[in-house]
């Protein structure tokens, strides 16, 4: 992206008023002085740029800084940029509408933008789950890849066009933990019944498998594992589950999050607000979102070592999911893809291009990447 000078220049002062030249005069005689003429109005300032105040809905809440803070990140760029002509106030999930009904709210003109992960609407439409993350799909740098350079883009915004919004990928987690269980999952007779808290198409999966999944929003989790409302809950990863707290409640600590190899989070915005914004506005907000999306993944990096430590020494047992399992939700996630794209076209528009996509992606990182992760991480 080229460098923009975002602050049109004001133009300098006021036009200068003429006075007229007075020639010779005779004395005048008891004449009333002449009227002062009035100077004219000065010109409007061409390029100066409007003051514009958005509202931004999260879905999650304040007590979630790195999450929550992607939005902090976006506004307070996007204000530094513009010099606070542009400014965006962000709220936390549940003060403007619940969690869970970000994207409605943008939609409906409620709020002009929110942050938000797309998978959380797949009630909706299962389509939504590819701008997040998909079963088995694509880690963080792919999903990067996919979106900037591979098309990936434009594919989710003519399908988000249909419910009024823009998108701009605004942060990222990293592949995340299987999630918090009360007992031991072994097998595939442990997931039958099993109730958990989960969203996107994991569920779905799950659901396959004959567990019953439920969608929470994240400020609600806690209360609903302590009381045994559900069984087990998967949130992101070792930093922010620390801070929920779930191992009070639940010891049992999966691996890998199969189900989020790479979840984007998001930025969308009503499409009608975005046509309003000046273009210097459009172009600071996709830098801001630019911003949010790298450094999401950088601090997750940071902090996530760190806190599983602090887990693992609070008596948290890490484990596994086995290759039974693995292999199953594998196979019933192909299904499950296979089925919907058979009824829906635009499921099946996006997911023709992913899953290829996916494949290019998979068939590299098997060569380098892999070796080369593989030795600094067993020496082998």
């Amino acid at each position: 992206m080229q460098r923009r000078d975002f602050l049109a220049k004001a133009a300098l002062g006021a036009t200068a008023v003429g006075l007229a030249a007075c020639g010779k005069q005779e004395e005048p005689k008891a004449a009333a002085p002449a009227a002062t003429p009035a100077a004219p109005a000065a010109p409007a300032v061409k390029g100066a740029l409007p003051e514009v105040k958005w509202r931004l809905t999260s879905s999650f809440p304040k007590s979630l800084d790195t999450i929550f803070g992607g939005a902090d990140v976006l506004a307070n760029r996007v204000r530094a940029i513009t010099g606070g002509k542009f400014d965006i106030r962000v709220f936390p999930g549940g003060e403007i509408v619940p969690g869970l009904q970000a994207l409605d709210a943008v939609q409906q003109g409620t709020v002009e933008c929110c942050h938000t992960c797309s998978y959380y609407y797949v009630g909706k439409d299962k389509t939504f789950g590819f701008g997040t993350a998909i079963p088995f799909g694509m880690n963080n740098r792919q999903m990067n890849a996919w979106i900037y350079y591979g098309g990936g883009q434009k594919l989710l915004d003519d399908f988000y066009s249909n419910y009024n919004v823009l998108s701009f990928a605004g942060g990222n987690t990293g592949v995340q933990m299987g999630g918090w269980f009360r007992n031991e999952v072994k097998t595939l007779k442990d997931v039958e019944g099993l109730k958990i808290r989960i969203a996107g198409l994991g569920g779905n999966v799950f659901a396959a498998l004959g567990a019953v999944p439920q969608q929470i929003a994240g400020g609600d989790i806690y209360p609903a594992l302590e009381k045994g409302t559900i069984d087990a809950a998967e949130w992101v990863g070792p930093y922010d589950d620390e801070k929920l707290g779930f191992y009070k409640v639940a010891k049992n600590y999966y691996y890998p999050g199969w189900w989020e190899p790479g979840p984007v989070i998001h930025f969308f915005v009503n499409k009608k607000e975005w046509d309003k914004l000046p273009k210097e506005y459009q172009e600071a907000f996709q830098a801001a979102a630019y911003e949010a999306n790298v450094t999401m993944m950088a601090e997750y990096d940071h902090k996530n070592p760190a806190a599983l430590a602090k887990l693992m020494q609070a008596g948290v047992k890490v484990r596994e999911f086995s290759s039974e399992i693995l292999k199953a939700t594998a196979k019933a996630a192909q299904d499950l893809y296979a089925d919907e794209a058979g009824k829906n076209p635009e499921f099946k528009k996006i997911y023709t291009e992913y899953d290829k996509y996916r494949r290019t992606q998979s068939a590299w990182f098997s060569l380098a990447e892999r070796r080369m992760d593989g030795f600094l991480q067993t020496g082998k």
